[in-house]
């Protein structure tokens, strides 16, 4: 279904989130997924947290995730960054099962589910975008550190380094994972509410980062609950309870009655509404 959605009322940030054509003709020339689910299902006891779900993830691609608490988009990505295991189904990576954590996948999880007491300084927080890739029985090479303090310069946090993660606010902590993101140098970067509880900078400075990395090729998904988000800054939307409701282009998935079947009409507000058509 092709419709066209009403634009934001709020100020819309610079995504850059369509290519240059020579981008964009590197890689539609290649249109194999990167990362994919066939029939994934996860199950905690009796209780379902996704159903028979099959997706695909393209290179130089940003994908956004949307659905309600509970829907499944936190578990979602988690089985995608190998850190949870279906309980029926599969994720592949380049047509390779993913059974663990990866290299290549980096994860940037809910700010919620993060310890902030945890007695770590932000450069350590930074250095651990490095550990999937280091042995454990060495210390930190001089030259992770720098790369990691120049990661933290490119979010603006370098002067922060030796500061403890829980004594930042939102927006800056917000901005050292994703400075631990970068510094992974993955291909595919999966981040669950990166935009939820921090400032309009740092939204701003995401978006760019994300729009950059895109640029290079890399695959990124992200869920939200922002629908302007979901429309203004991804290439393909996926509208998910527990199985996918539809997926494809923002302005054909992000209609009235997608939305009522994801959300149920009860729960619709005015301004979802406004969104869709």
């Amino acid at each position: 279904m092709d419709v066209n959605i009403a634009p934001s009322t709020r100020p819309r940030a610079s995504t850059g989130v369509h290519p240059s054509p020579d981008s964009a003709a590197r890689f539609a020339a290649s249109r194999s997924p990167r990362l994919e689910t066939e029939h994934l299902s996860v199950h905690f006891e009796d209780r379902s947290a996704l159903d028979d779900v099959t997706l695909r993830f393209f290179p130089g691609e940003t994908t956004s995730l949307v659905g309600p608490n509970g829907a499944g988009k936190s578990t979602l990505l988690k089985c995608l960054a190998g850190i949870l295991p279906p309980t029926h189904g599969a994720v592949r990576l380049d047509g390779e099962p993913v059974r663990r954590p990866s290299p290549r996948v980096t994860y940037v999880p809910q700010r919620s589910d993060v310890d902030w007491r945890f007695p770590i300084s932000v450069l350590d927080v930074a250095l651990m975008g490095r550990a999937l890739g280091a042995s454990r029985l060495w210390p930190v090479p001089h030259r992770d550190r720098r790369a990691a303090l120049t990661a933290l310069g490119a979010v603006g946090m370098q002067s922060f380094a030796s500061v403890q993660i829980g004594a930042l606010s939102g927006g800056q902590q917000q901005r050292v994972f994703l400075a631990r993101a970068i510094l992974q140098e993955a291909d595919v970067f999966l981040l669950d509410e990166p935009f939820s509880g921090v400032d309009a900078p740092t939204q701003s400075l995401v978006l760019e980062i994300l729009a950059g990395l895109r640029q290079q090729g890399k695959t990124i998904v992200f869920a939200t609950h922002d629908l302007a988000m979901a429309q203004e800054s991804a290439d393909a939307c996926v509208l998910l309870n527990r199985r996918v409701v539809a997926s494809g282009p923002p302005a054909a998935v992000l209609t009235i009655a997608n939305l009522q079947a994801t959300f149920g009409g009860a729960a619709l507000t005015p301004g979802m509404l406004a969104m869709g058509r």
